[in-house]
């Protein structure tokens, strides 16, 4: 491989339209959750709200309007609230895993205890666009009860139900690691590898990999997905 074909450094991107879906608490908004590999980034690029984060060191709110960037470490739970039609281009580490297995959802203890129960309440059916929302909504909803919970605990200065929550999403993705390494060896792992060829060649004072050079450009392969927190366009990777 003289090039990497992929997005710079397996970087995934999708368009998100924030859920307007008001909850328990009367914010307006998306599914809290957590992924445990990835680094993930938001461009705002219109509307405004913000996204609340839960770590070790406690919970957080930053503000998001149009040019915000934001980008958080793998084990951040966050939720993002809707105030005015709220929309960000995601930025994913190693090809879009985020989207693609790598976040648990802030469900109650019963549900993460369970890894059929998880996976029943996490999952969305198929069918029309109103039972796909219905189902969106009502995992939305329980996320937020789950992570309400957690934020309580930890600004009540309990650790514990944080740390169990930690555990329990690590054993819920303990069988995907294989794949999801695959997935990283084929993404972020071979841009690496390329890039250490290139310098390699150019300290020799070598061009060919020049000649290699290319073009890519995509339309989103799939519009207005139900996702976690929104609405997505997803481009393929």
């Amino acid at each position: 491989m003289t090039t990497f074909e992929g997005l710079p450094g397996a970087v995934a991107v999708s368009h998100l339209r924030v859920y307007d879906w008001s909850t328990e608490d009367g914010l307006r908004g998306g599914t809290p959750h957590l992924h445990l590999t990835c680094s993930e980034g938001y461009v705002v690029v219109g509307g405004s709200g913000s996204v609340q984060t839960l770590t070790a060191s406690g919970f957080q709110e930053t503000p998001l309007a149009p040019g915000a960037l934001v980008w958080f470490t793998p084990g951040t739970i966050h939720r993002l609230v809707n105030e005015d039609g709220l929309r960000i281009v995601v930025l994913m580490q190693n090809s879009g895993l985020p989207e693609a297995g790598d976040a648990v959802l802030t469900f109650p203890p019963r549900v993460l205890a369970d890894a059929g129960l998880y996976r029943a309440a996490a999952t969305l059916p198929g069918g029309s666009e109103e039972a796909q929302a219905f189902a969106a909504r009502t995992r939305r909803d329980l996320a937020v009860q789950g992570f309400l919970a957690l934020r309580g605990a930890t600004e009540a200065g309990d650790p514990g139900p944080l740390a169990a929550f930690h555990r329990a999403a690590a054993e819920l993705v303990r069988p995907r690691t294989e794949d999801w390494r695959a997935r990283w060896q084929k993404g972020a792992a071979a841009a690496s590898r390329v890039t250490g060829r290139h310098l390699d060649a150019l300290a020799r004072g070598e061009d060919t990999h020049l000649r290699d050079a290319r073009v890519h450009a995509e339309l989103p392969s799939a519009l207005a997905r139900f996702g976690m927190c929104g609405r997505l366009d997803v481009y393929p990777g």
